[in-house]
């Protein structure tokens, strides 16, 4: 048995290999719910939602969002009313008073679906349509993914990391925004000044994620503040995984990051955005595995392989040297 913690896209990729490695009956992954968002009255799992398509075979692999080749037919109807109406575009945050009401899974993250900000496809938007409408049914957040999971024929077993509400907050010096506004909306382009996990101290890992992380833990080359910082700031996760193998890839070959806002957002929350400032981030890893050019001396075991991945030999690659370490650690 092996568990992933996922978010982003670095896990996801890994996903590719480590299912060739792994039996996929024995893999759980633990997706982030921090990026979540309530666009329309409708929530919007985003890194839940790629492991999701990405074990059901219908992933769109050239943005890792989404679904391939679906229409957006919907959405282009919204953009055209909200012009024609006179209602400007971008994030439409509701009023304080509707951040917290209503289902509580999407407090602090709640946007108007008028002239939406993010590209919901329409297959896309009816995943988001029934997942809600089961939530509102009385359902865990947990009991849904499973239910959505079974309709995609997932293999792997796939759990949101809370069933409580965690909003991840970025702090700029533009004011504070949901991480969606941060990177969808704004390119990442504000300065960052520090990362809020709302909620987080009032949330809690769900008893099935307090079992997968029982088991040897994988961290791919994800995003450590805003892809991981979410489930760390959960009451007890950190303890858990201190008490159990864990093996984490590096998103850096030292100071220059694979993709995405990482290196503004280390450098936001006060850590280097190196290799070495990811283990800085992950003190409970017992041994990272990093790039064959990344030349950092770390604490801690090392594997060393390329850990660039295009495909899914790369990532069997990559799986294969995260199995090494974590055989050198249990």
């Amino acid at each position: 048995m092996v568990t992933f913690l996922a978010g982003g896209t670095g896990t996801p990729k890994l996903l590719d290999g480590a299912t060739r490695l792994w039996d996929p009956a024995d893999v759980t992954v633990v997706g982030n719910t921090g990026d979540d968002v309530e666009l329309g009255g409708h929530l919007v799992c985003p890194d839940v939602d790629t492991v999701l398509f990405h074990g059901g075979g219908v992933l769109d692999r050239e943005t890792w969002w989404g679904i391939a080749d679906d229409t957006t037919a919907t959405h282009e109807e919204l953009l055209r009313l909200a012009d024609e109406a006179g209602l400007e575009r971008g994030p439409r945050y509701l009023d304080d008073e509707a951040q917290t009401s209503g289902r509580e899974i999407a407090r602090w993250r709640r946007f108007s679906g008028v002239a939406e900000f993010m590209e919901i496809g329409d297959r896309d938007r009816a995943v988001h349509v029934t997942r809600t409408s089961l939530l509102d049914e009385g359902r865990s957040l947990t009991a849904v993914t499973r239910t959505l999971a079974d309709a995609f024929d997932l293999e792997i077993d796939l759990l949101p990391m809370s069933d409580d509400p965690v909003a991840t907050i970025v702090h700029t010096d533009e004011g504070p925004m949901h991480f969606q506004e941060f990177w969808v909306a704004r390119r990442g382009e504000p300065t960052v000044e520090d990362v809020e996990f709302r909620g987080a101290d009032q949330a809690a890992p769900t008893d099935a994620v307090l079992d997968a992380l029982a088991e040897p833990v994988v961290i791919g080359p994800s995003n450590p503040v805003t892809s991981i910082g979410p489930m760390l700031a959960l009451p007890g996760v950190e303890n858990a995984l201190r008490e159990t193998p864990v093996v984490a890839v590096s998103p850096f070959i030292e100071d220059q990051v694979f993709s995405g806002p990482a290196n503004q957002l280390m450098a936001g929350v006060g850590e280097t955005p190196t290799t070495a400032g990811v283990a800085d981030v992950y003190p409970f890893a017992d041994a990272f595995v990093l790039d064959d050019e990344d030349g950092t001396d770390l604490d801690r075991p090392v594997v060393r392989t390329d850990t660039r991945i295009g495909d899914a030999d790369d990532a069997e690659r990559v799986a294969r040297a995260c199995r090494t370490a974590l055989e050198g650690v249990s």
